[in-house]
């Protein structure tokens, strides 16, 4: 069996449990445990401390539909058949679920699915149809849907409690993946937190006023740039007569609606009435008002999600499971908060690519608390791990590998070195970000944009904020040669099919 040093029994009782919470679209600039200035996140924080922060948990592809069926099966978008948001998972594969299974574990999914079919390896599961409502969702089960009266992160939390307190089989180790819609777009907050980050004071990004000078056009073209957000229903910028405002309303109790009158109406007399000198000229204090909106509404659905996972940690601790339950937090990839005046996600820039990782196993003495882990791992790793975790055997199809002994500070020693990356979606979905493959190791990204047949390299350590290619640029030659050497390598011992149209990958001078 293949658990940490300190030794978890290898009792079938024993072992450890799993539980796996994953949110959508939450940035770790967002989690006080990695920074701190925008907000507070105590029980989140509380993961960090008692147990190992991942500062290079990085995705494969940064959208929700491949990011989720990366993580299921432990293989890339081109193995596991999910390249966008609009392709239904094969619920016929090999999952780590279906494998825990096997082993042994009662396995439940509750919350976000997102992949168009029905779960599968699970023993229990209760899903949120599609992108799922934030007031009064839908909830779908294999005996059918309904209608939930509550806020979606209360009743996610609300059901995945139940779960563990009534309805688990108590003589079996489990797997409780407990997926959150929140923070996810159009971050409608609870009704208790629509006033939490009012008149706060935000410290802008460094690349808020980007100009996307000096890099391939892909960064120009996307449609994600604050400007460009809706005023209904991204920033609740709404009269009377709003659809989205009708709709919303209807699925909310009364106390709730009346909360919303008193808190979010009232934008629409700043912007419409011009009464508020934000909202008037110079366009980029506008744009900056638009921006502390979006940053508002999006924190307040961070707290209630990190509120879910104080409940979930008390439940833990009622029921006497905390010990022997590894608690996994993280979200399906990262997320722009303004930097290169954006939100959304896609592009292979840091805070798209990479996401907060946070684990917690109290049993497992050798897990230093509040270790930072600097290695380089990644969602399609979670499998692998997961299985590994549980002693159950890792297919070779995996393309992924456990960083279970990451845990305890023991890097193996063939670790990865670096990482590889692919976005498939394409310019004619949404936010027309152009399809791009790329390769980091830290410090260095190349980043291909095959269809326009341009580069960009980035040096993260003269450059972090990724504003300078310094893509053939003399003093960079041979690292760039490097770097398109390593992303030939990793295609080819990964299978990726060619991606361009005219040729194989050009693998520079």
């Amino acid at each position: 069996m293949a658990l940490i040093a300190a030794g978890a029994a290898t009792a079938e009782a024993e072992r450890p449990n799993i539980v796996f919470i994953m949110s959508d679209d939450h940035a770790y600039q967002a989690i006080s445990a990695y920074d701190g200035s925008l907000n507070q996140t105590p029980n989140l924080d509380r993961l960090a401390a008692e147990g190992v922060r991942f500062d290079r948990c990085y995705v494969t592809d940064s959208i929700c539909s491949p990011s989720r069926a990366c993580i299921l099966t432990g293989k890339y978008g081109h193995r596991n058949g999910v390249t966008n948001n609009y392709t239904k998972f094969d619920g016929g594969q090999v999952t780590f679920p279906k494998l825990l299974q096997r082993a042994g574990y009662q396995t439940a999914m509750i919350g976000k699915w997102h992949l168009g079919s029905d779960p599968t390896g699970f023993d229990h599961w209760d899903i949120l149809p599609g992108q799922g409502k934030y007031y009064r969702p839908d909830f779908r089960t294999a005996d059918g849907q309904r209608a939930v009266d509550g806020y979606v992160t209360d009743v996610t939390t609300d059901l995945a409690v139940r779960w563990l307190t009534e309805q688990r089989a108590t003589d079996k180790p489990f797997l409780l993946m407990m997926h959150h819609k929140a923070p996810h777009r159009p971050w409608d907050p609870a009704p208790d937190k629509l006033a939490a980050y009012r008149g706060r004071e935000f410290p802008q990004p460094a690349t808020f006023d980007d100009d996307y000078q000096g890099r391939a056009s892909a960064a120009r073209l996307a449609e994600m740039r604050i400007e460009q957000m809706r005023p209904s229903p991204d920033l609740k910028i709404w009269d009377d007569d709003d659809r989205h405002r009708r709709w919303l309303y209807k699925h909310m109790s009364d106390a709730a609606r009346a909360k919303w009158e008193q808190e979010i109406d009232p934008r629409w007399e700043q912007w419409a009435g011009g009464n508020d000198p934000r909202v008037g000229d110079p366009p980029l204090q506008k744009r900056r008002w638009m921006w502390e909106l979006y940053l508002q509404d999006y924190l307040a659905c961070v707290d209630s999600v990190d509120e879910s996972v104080g409940r979930v940690l008390a439940t833990l601790e009622e029921q006497g499971l905390a010990d022997n339950t590894i608690v996994v937090y993280t979200s399906d990839q990262g997320f722009y908060l303004g930097e290169h005046g954006w939100f959304d996600k896609r592009l292979m820039y840091e805070q798209s690519l990479r996401t907060p990782l946070l684990i917690r196993w109290p049993a497992a003495s050798s897990v230093e608390a509040g270790r930072v882990e600097k290695q380089i791992v990644s969602n399609v790793d979670f499998a692998a791990t997961f299985l590994d975790v549980a002693g159950a055997d890792v297919p070779d199809a995996v393309q992924g590998r456990s960083f279970l002994p990451m845990l305890s500070g023991q890097t193996p020693p063939d670790w990865r070195e670096d990482l590889y990356y692919h976005y498939r979606e394409g310019p004619e979905r949404d936010h027309a970000v152009a399809r791009h493959e790329g390769v980091t190791n830290g410090r260095l990204k190349l980043i291909h944009y095959y269809e326009t047949s341009e580069w960009e390299l980035f040096d993260l350590e003269a450059d972090p904020h990724e504003v300078r290619s310094v893509y053939d640029t003399p003093a960079y030659a041979e690292r760039q040669t490097r770097m398109h050497h390593r992303l030939g390598e990793l295609r080819k011992e990964l299978g990726v099919p060619d991606p361009t149209p005219n040729g194989p990958v050009a693998l520079g001078q």
